[in-house]
Order: structure tokens, then sequence, then C-alpha cells
């Protein structure tokens, strides 16, 4: 790329040439532009351990299906803007799943299909046993509706899920309730009841005991265990 020569005559009449190389000055200004947009981006950072905390406690306060929807689209926004983070994305399906399991929601299947859109965006960023987690709670939800129609497709998804997440994380709590759930809710000609599920809760409550989740990593389910392992004794 040629140079530009500037010339100018001062009082003293000599002749004085600057030389602005266009590849420095352009060098110069990508520098200045992903400096800011540097700063730009640790500044957003910085704020979202904050934002998820506040959310995380919106989403503990909850107490309607409209209450738990508006958490999941903030949690949603939040990854949007953070864009290389899964939890947020996570915990607006939970919060969506939150949803599915109350009884005046009626159409499970219509609420799948957000968590789906949720779990899409985080699966993208990372495929965990947490997400399978969400999956398999999802499936559950469409199978209740109608059990003996939708055993054969959604408990058939929801098992997969688990599986799939116990082969990722076989030391992970939530599924292990998860599955002492499932097995605490199948009648006992059908392999299950009490004393199937209460191994499996025993082991969830052991794990969660000796848990030790990072900053704002999924921590739920230890309480929820205990009162099963109780309904097992």
């Amino acid at each position: 790329m040629p140079s530009i020569i500037i010339c100018r005559k001062p009082n003293n009449s000599k002749t004085i040439h600057h030389q602005i190389k266009l590849p420095v000055m352009k060098s110069c200004m990508l520098s200045v532009f992903l400096c800011c947009t540097i700063i730009s981006g640790f500044a957003q950072s910085a704020k979202y351990p904050a934002v998820m905390q506040k959310n995380l406690s919106m989403m503990d306060s909850a107490k309607t299906a409209a209450d738990l929807q508006d958490v999941a689209a903030s949690f949603e926004r939040v990854g949007d803007a953070e864009k290389t983070q899964w939890l947020p994305y996570y915990y607006a399906a939970l919060a969506q799943t939150s949803v599915g399991w109350m009884p005046d929601v009626k159409d499970k299947d219509a609420n799948a299909e957000k968590i789906k859109l949720y779990l899409t965006k985080a699966e993208a960023i990372e495929k965990n046993a947490e997400l399978y987690a969400i999956e398999n709670m999802m499936a559950t939800q469409q199978m209740i509706v109608d059990p003996q129609t939708r055993w054969q497709t959604y408990g058939a998804q929801a098992s997969a899920a688990l599986q799939a997440g116990l082969k990722l994380d076989p030391n992970n709590p939530r599924l292990y309730y998860l599955q002492g759930e499932s097995l605490f809710g199948t009648p006992v000609q059908f392999g299950g009841g009490k004393e199937k599920a209460k191994p499996v809760f025993e082991k969830s409550v052991a794990l969660f005991k000796a848990a030790q989740p990072k900053p704002l990593y999924p921590s739920w389910g230890q309480k929820q265990a205990e009162e099963k392992l109780a309904l097992c004794q």
C-alpha cells in the first residue's frame, strides 16, 4: 500500500516532509478496537456472577408458571449476551421444567418444546450430564400424561437420557435421584417400588453429601432425595 506524503512550508521556507504509513495507522486503529472489545467483554463477564445469582434467587422465590417463565427468559438473555456459557441456558431449561411439574399446566408437549429450545442452545456450547437430567425430566413429564400409551416413546427417552448422563458423570447425585424417582413411581409388578428405589436414593444422598459444587453450578436435589429415602424406610 503506498504512503501518503504531506508537504508544508513553514515560515523558514524549508520544506518538511511527513510520511504517514497507512498500514501503521490501520494497525493502530485495529489495536484500539480490539482493546475496547476486550474491555467491554470483561465488563460484561464481570457482571455475570451477580446477574446469575440474582436470577437464581428469583427462581427460588418463583411461585407461579408465569414467574418461572419470566426467570427462564431472563436466563436466556444472559446466555445470549455471554455466548460461551451453558449454565444460563441450563437454568432457563430447569425453570421451564419446573413449569412442567405444575398440575395446572396441561400441555406438557408444548412446554417440552420450550425446554428443547433452551437445551439446544446449551448443548451447542457443552453437552454434559446436567443437561441429560433436564432431558430425563422433560420426557418423564410427557410420559406421565398417559403412561399406558406413552411409555414406549417417552419412557424410553427418559431412560436413555438417564443412562447417557450417568455414562458422562457416574457420580452425579441428581441422576441417581431421578433414577430413584422413576423406580419409586413404577409399580412393583413392573420392576419398581420402594425396595428397588431405596438403595438408589441412598446412593444419591451419599453423593450429595460428598459433592462440592462449583459456584453457580447445579446443587438442587438433596432435600428431595432425602425426603424420598425417608418414604422408603
